[in-house]
Order: structure tokens, then sequence, then C-alpha cells
């Protein structure tokens, strides 16, 4: 039997190195809720024996249940009905049927709706297992963030209303965000939002690509202050699918086929209004969609993962030249650089998504029973405004690591197969397909750069990296941290270049910047995984040894990982920082020569 969660060395090492159980008292509120909720663990090794368990279950219903239905899924699709119904494609039906049974869809709403409330951390664990089974599946699991900020921001009324619904996984939902002619500008958002003399809310107007348009519950981000322009006139509201609300197409897209892409019309909708009228935008669609962004990054590392799995069998048992292709060392440095590549934005999305409950669980702390003592408040005070420094930084650098990664391990998973890859006998042109919307939606990679540059640019990236340079290392890897140290020089330096340039140029050069950020960040993390006080052994298949498997510690290896990682990311970072030195601004100066007339004008 498959299981998705045993079979991945790295995902167990890091549930375990992760120190989940820290995470999990601040989750649980000191553990208080076991004394109402027969389900709710009363300590850390409880909890994290919850955790445990559910990840063994949902890694076994992903690769045993979940994974045989994703070829079918991917060719049959979803389909718009003459009645204005939308049918999933069979497999997805009966998967979410099977999650729901298994109680994973309220991953992380409170018990009292009926929700498991595990951390973040877990939860990315699970979507990349699901993503990894059909990433397509995961667009509709990987929804739960529209339960969250129902929890988050809506009366208690709403919740009462849909969380339980949303828990038992009887509902499924929508963002409703981008429309026609505002994509990722948010701000430009048009559909209508009034109100009648009885002060019910209507909404009226288009809305396009949205992902899971035929759900139950739909959020929607519209336009309450018809005088008011930008963001400040945009209020979030919610509605049920129902007659008012009319599907007009079904996307025919590139991938993700099981995940139906709608274009919608509501005429007239009944809806409710979340929190507060103008703060549709920020704080609650920013809050919204920065938890779909680690949801993207779930998805990208379990579509990466899978494409690595597939070119590395192909690889040690593909006879060529007199041996497997593996032999060669074009491909043997290609399947070592994916393999890193899944294991760096896989640190940095559990780091991040660590960051985000602590974060979370600080602003809760805060809002619902702040500290009586004035210098613990302070303190309180303190470590939510840095955590939540961090986590506006590290997200959207996560999404954009993993996406990227995501398609170049696809990429280099049909070229290792050769010919082969770009058949469809083997499923790594579906994983391309699904791969290449990982960049797009949630926001961009160019728009992701533009969020992180300014967190690295603001000083907020020194200081997280002070705080990874104070970790507790053994002394294995003291000359990797010293070489880490001197390019952290080199990137403060660079931002004060940078930032004396003006905001277009860091811009211009937003990519290079974050690149350098993230090789350091993520070296470090290595460097922390690798003196970790948690080992265990793993199996590698040994090419020296006629084949026969050996193992090895996974400290060892991570010793190695970031050795490798760490020093080859020098020359990297010396020639991102040269590049950012150099001045060039003829992107601005030269456009129109160096990219020449528009055609066709």
């Amino acid at each position: 039997m498959a299981n998705f969660y045993k079979d991945n060395d790295d995902i167990q090492f890091l549930f375990r190195y992760m120190n989940v159980g820290s995470i999990a008292e601040i989750m649980e509120e000191g553990f208080k809720f076991a004394k109402e909720f027969d389900y709710a663990p009363a300590d850390s090794a409880e909890a994290i024996e919850n955790y445990d368990l559910v990840l063994q279950s949902l890694g076994q219903l992903s690769g045993d249940f979940i994974a045989p239905r994703s070829e079918d899924i991917d060719r049959q699709g979803s389909k718009l009905n003459e009645d204005g119904t939308v049918s999933y494609a069979k497999g997805i039906k009966e998967s979410l049927d099977m999650l729901a049974k298994a109680n994973v869809m309220g991953f992380t709403l409170p018990h009292r709706f009926g929700g498991l409330n595990f951390p973040n951390i877990v939860y990315s664990i699970a979507i990349e297992m699901v993503s990894r089974a059909d990433a397509s599946l995961m667009n509709l699991f990987g929804l739960q963030g529209i339960a969250e900020t129902i929890n988050f921001f809506a009366s208690e009324e709403i919740k009462q209303k849909y969380l339980h619904e949303f828990a038992a996984g009887k509902v499924t939902g929508a963002m409703v965000l981008t429309e026609p002619d505002a994509g990722s500008d948010l701000q430009s958002c048009k559909l209508r939002a009034f109100q009648d003399d009885n002060g019910q809310w209507y909404l009226h107007g288009v809305k396009r690509f949205i992902t899971n348009g035929c759900g139950d519950v739909l959020l929607v981000l519209s336009r309450s202050e018809p005088d008011r322009s930008g963001g400040l006139g945009l209020s979030l509201f919610i509605c049920e699918r129902g007659p008012t609300v009319h599907v007009r197409r079904i996307e025919d897209k590139l991938g993700i086929h099981g995940s139906p892409t709608c274009e919608l019309f509501f005429d007239n909708t009944p809806c409710e209004l979340i929190g507060e009228r103008k703060r549709g935008l920020a704080p609650y669609v920013m809050s919204l969609m920065n938890g779909a962004r680690l949801g993207i990054s779930g998805q990208s590392l379990g579509i990466a993962e899978a494409a690595y799995r597939v070119a590395r069998d192909y690889a040690a048992s593909r006879k060529q030249f007199g041996g497997p292709i593996e032999k060669l060392p074009a491909v043997r440095d290609m399947v070592i650089d994916m393999k890193i590549d899944i294991e760096a934005a896989r640190a940095l999305l559990y780091e991040t998504s660590r960051v985000v409950d602590c974060d979370n669980c600080f602003a809760k702390k805060l809002e619902f029973d702040p500290p009586a003592d004035k210098e613990h408040l302070k303190q309180t005070k303190e470590a939510s405004r840095r955590f939540d420094r961090y986590a506006g930084m590290l997200t959207p650098m996560t999404k954009y690591l993993s996406s990227e990664m995501c398609n170049r391990v696809a990429y280099n998973a049909i070229q290792i197969l050769g010919g082969s890859g770009f058949m469809r006998d083997y499923p790594c042109e579906k994983f391309a397909r699904d791969a290449r919307i990982t960049t797009i939606y949630e926001g961009t990679s160019q728009l992701q750069v533009v969020a992180a540059v300014r967190g690295v640019c603001s000083g907020t990236a020194a200081k997280y990296i002070e705080d990874l340079a104070a970790g507790d290392y053994e002394p294995q890897v003291k000359d990797l941290l010293d070489i880490l140290k001197q390019n952290t020089e080199l990137l403060l330096k660079t931002v004060v270049f940078v930032k004396d340039k003006g905001a277009d140029y860091m811009d211009l050069y937003g990519r290079a910047i974050v690149d350098a950020a993230i090789y350091i960040i993520t070296g470090y993390l290595f460097c922390s995984q690798a003196s970790s006080k948690i080992d265990c052994q793993v199996e590698v298949a040994d090419s020296q040894n006629n084949g026969q498997d050996k193992t090895i510690s996974m400290k060892k290896r991570k010793e190695m990982i970031a050795r490798r990682y760490v020093t080859k990311n020098v020359a990297v970072i010396k020639s991102l920082v040269d590049m950012i030195i150099s001045g060039d601004r003829s992107t601005f100066e030269q456009y129109e020569a160096l990219a020449g007339p528009v055609p066709g004008e």
C-alpha cells in the first residue's frame, strides 16, 4: 500500500524537527480545550500523536485512493450542465467524500465548530501530500482558508451558520475576487454591492477565473462604496450558490483539470457583509490570499515531489550507453539539483508556516486574552509585531520559491525521461501542465517578488537572518555559517545601494535581491537541520555497491545538502549582487528600442 507520509523521509524528519509540540501548546491555548472536547489533546505529546496519526491516515488515503484516480480526473475534467450546474470529475467527487469521512475538511478550524484545530505547519504537510496525489483536488481541499477567513472576521451568527458545514465537508467554497478587468489589480474591482431599503445587501456583476466558482459558499470582494475608488471602497461579502448566481462558463485550460475555473454572473444576489465595510481588501482579502499562498506553496511541493520520483526512478532504470542514465554526470547533476530544490522549498514553507502560526496565535492572544501584567503585555505586542513582519515577508517568498521550483522540476523531469516524458504514457507531461498555474494564481511570481523585496529592503530580512544566525549549530557547519555571514553582509550593503536608487530601481532588481535573501535564509535552515537533536537513519541506493540499499544518518545527509547548497550559491549570490549594483537602467531608458514595436501597429 502506498503512503505519501510514511514514504517521505524528509517530511517525517521535519515533522519531528520543527518542534510542533510548542506550536500545539499555543494552538490549544494551554490545552484548555481538553476539558470541553473529548478529541482535544491534553498535552503536547498527545497533540503530536494526533497530528502524526492524521498525517499517516491522510498519507495512505492520498497514496491508495486519490492518486490512482488522478489520470482519469485529468482526462475527464469538469462539466457545465445545461441547467447551469457544474459536475465534478467522478474521481474528484469520490475523493472529496473520502476526505469528509476522514474528518480532515476542517483542518485548522477550532474544536467548537467540529474542526481539528491543527496548526498551519501540519496543514502544509497535508496539502503537499494531497497535491502529490492530485494537484487539482488540492484546489478544493486547500480552500479551507475560506472557512478560516469566516472564523477570523465574520460575526458569530455567520460562523455558526457555515463553519460546522465546512468542517464536516458538507460544503465547498470559493474565493471570488478576480474580474475581467481586475486581475492582480484587485483595487480595480467593479462588481457592485448595494443595499435595499431594509438594509439587505445584494451583489451584481461579473467575476472571472474563479477556482471552484461552483462552490456552495462564496466569499466575494465587491465595491460597496460607489463614490470611492481603490481599495477603501471595497468590502467582503458571503453568499450561497443559488438561482441568482450563474456559472456562465468553465474555462478550457492547460492543467488542473479536476478543479473547475468558472466565470460567474451575480444577478442581484442576496449576501451578508463580512466584518466591517471598506475593509474588504485589507485586511480581509489579504489575509485570505496569504493563506492561499501557503496552500499554493504546498501544492507546488506536491507536484514537484511527484515529478521528481518519476524522474529518479527512470534515471535509475533506463539503460543507455551500457548502464543506467543516472551514471551520466549531466543527468546525475539534474537529479541532485531537483532533490535539493524540493527540500529547500519544503524547508522554507514549513518554517513560514511555523511563523504564521506564531503570528496568528499572538494576534489572537492580544485580541481575546491580553496579559494583565504591563511588561508581559509589552513583550507580547513586540513578539506579535515581529512575527507579523516575518510572516509578511516569508509568505510571498515561499510562494515564489516553491512555484518557480515546481515548474523547473517538472520541466527537468520531462527532460530526464526524454521522448517518453513528452508522451502521455508517463505522468510527467501532466505534472508540467499542472505546475504552470502555480506561478500565476494567488498572485504571480512578479507580484510575490514586489511584496518580498520590501521586506528585504525594510530591514525585516536582516532581523530575521540575525535570529537564524543566533541559533544553536554544531561545529561541523561552522565554515558554512561563516560563508552565510559574509553573504549576509554583502546583501545588506547591496540593499543600501538599492534604496539610494529609488523604488523603481528596487522593483527592477527585486527578483535578484529576493533570490539572494532566499539563498541565505534556506542556507541557514539547512545548517539548522544538520545541527538538529533529532536524527534517524534513511535508506539510500548505493550505486557503488551493486545497487544494494544502505542507510545514512539524516543529520549527515542534511550536512551534505547544506554544504553543497551553501558553497554552490556563493558564486550565484556574487553574480546577483554584481548585477544589482551595476546601475544598469536600460529597462527604463531603452525599453522601446530593445523591445521593438508592438506587433501589428
